[in-house]
């Protein structure tokens, strides 16, 4: 009855009611501005591009400021993130601006798993703030959000096409994160040719279902320059804090023999169409999208496969405990299944390495018997040997025995034989 009751109450039509005075709670945006400002923002951009592409001095040049850098060879093993964080101030606003670099991007032969380390970054941060989140004892006033808020893809001006690791990425990319892709150091393609360029990467990306970001066009006080934006992606940029002279004031500019291009003239480069619309117009909607879509996304995915669900009208009501019970439940009943599973194996690998032991041992056994075998032989051949040779022996010690009678015999012959001749002399 009573939730018959609720049902009824919430389907009501709300009663608008003028009131008699000046109250005050108009005050609130005032309220909101104040504490946003005491709070300070959070900014994450992940610039994605191969190495020498100008990143860096892009950078430098968007936030008017000298970031902290190393110079990357082309010879990195892999792709690894190198996240910087800033403090910035403007005014009297703080920002807490995190840029990361993928550096050795593009730099190796086998470009295959190239996204890979980008990918596992973006998941690292919404895991990170998913668990800050279901902490018992949360503290989002004092987290750092490192949730990447805007990619900015750096195209290489080929002028034909894009390359098939930049569709692969962007692909990988553009469920996880704002992607808002620059033809960078777009001074070295003629107009005509980058004009061309951009209907090119925008009909790839439609036909390969790359989603980038669009400026939102709900909001009336934006709706016209957003609309005007959309229509001149990519943005073809150009990046450097040289400061030239031309004319009677101080430019940042390239300076080429045959002139110079500067990077905050709108017909030279799209620089600052980025600017405006990447800070100065809808840096909080990138902080938006990125929390409501695809933090959101992420996170829905990751509840979802620990097992908690929406209700709906139809179903019974949630309860967080059951779920808690029921995957508890679960776990245990897989960990022992799991400890079942390894008990049976290892009983299994015992009997077979007592069976491989008995076998060995009757190997061994069998080869034991044959060795005595063998020096029984060896030592019956011996034997018969040592008989035999005692009896060569015996024979020779006769033989020399007879031998040495006979000899014994015959030179006593011989001594008698002249004593007689002698003898019969003297007759």
């Amino acid at each position: 009855m009573a939730a018959t009751e609720l049902d009824i109450f919430s389907h009501e039509e709300k009663r608008i009611l003028e009131l008699g005075g000046h109250v005050g709670f108009d005050s609130l945006p005032d309220q909101l501005v104040s504490k946003s400002v005491a709070q300070g923002f959070y900014f994450n951009i992940l610039c994605v591009g191969e190495t020498g592409i100008g990143k860096s001095t892009l950078m430098n040049t968007l936030f008017n400021t000298t970031f902290e850098s190393d110079e990357a060879s082309h010879y990195q093993d892999d792709v690894h993130l190198r996240p910087r964080t800033y403090d910035l101030h403007e005014s009297n606003v703080h920002l807490k601006l995190t840029i990361v670099d993928t550096v050795g991007f593009g730099d190796q032969i086998n470009k295959e798993e190239s996204y890979k380390p980008i990918v596992d970054y973006i998941d690292t941060q919404f895991e990170n703030y998913l668990q800050e989140e279901l902490k018992i004892r949360r503290s989002f006033f004092n987290y750092h959000d490192t949730r990447i808020h805007i990619c900015l893809y750096f195209i290489t001006p080929t002028g034909h096409s894009l390359k098939s690791l930049d569709l692969v990425t962007m692909k990988k990319l553009d469920s996880k994160v704002n992607i808002i892709p620059i033809i960078a150091k777009a001074d070295t393609i003629s107009k005509s040719e980058l004009h061309k360029f951009k209907i090119k990467i925008m009909s790839e990306l439609v036909s390969n279902g790359v989603q980038i970001y669009q400026f939102p066009t709900e909001d009336e006080a934006v709706t016209e320059i957003n609309s005007s934006m959309n229509a001149h992606l990519p943005f073809a940029v150009v990046g450097s804090l040289e400061e030239v002279k031309v004319g009677d004031k101080m430019v940042r500019a390239r300076l080429y023999p045959w002139g110079s291009v500067q990077v905050e003239n709108e017909n030279h480069c799209d620089f600052v169409k980025l600017r405006e619309m990447l800070l100065r117009v809808n840096m909080e909607d990138l902080r938006e999208q990125t929390h409501a879509r695809h933090y959101e996304l992420y996170r829905r995915c990751k509840l979802e496969e620990m097992g908690f669900k929406d209700t709906n009208l139809d179903s019974q009501p949630f309860s967080l405990q059951e779920t808690y019970e029921s995957k508890r439940k679960e776990f245990l009943r897989e960990l022992q299944h799991k400890e079942e599973k390894m008990r049976q194996m290892f009983v299994n690998k015992v009997k077979e390495t007592e069976a491989e032991l008995k076998e060995k041992e009757k190997e061994l056994h069998e080869r034991f018997e044959q060795l005595k075998r063998m020096h029984q032989e060896e030592k019956r051949n011996l034997e018969e040997k040592r008989r035999e040779l005692e009896e060569e022996m015996n024979a020779f010690n006769r033989r020399k025995v007879a031998a040495e009678t006979l000899m014994g015999q015959a030179l006593q012959g011989c001594s008698q034989q002249p004593f007689k001749k002698d003898k019969d002399k003297k007759n």
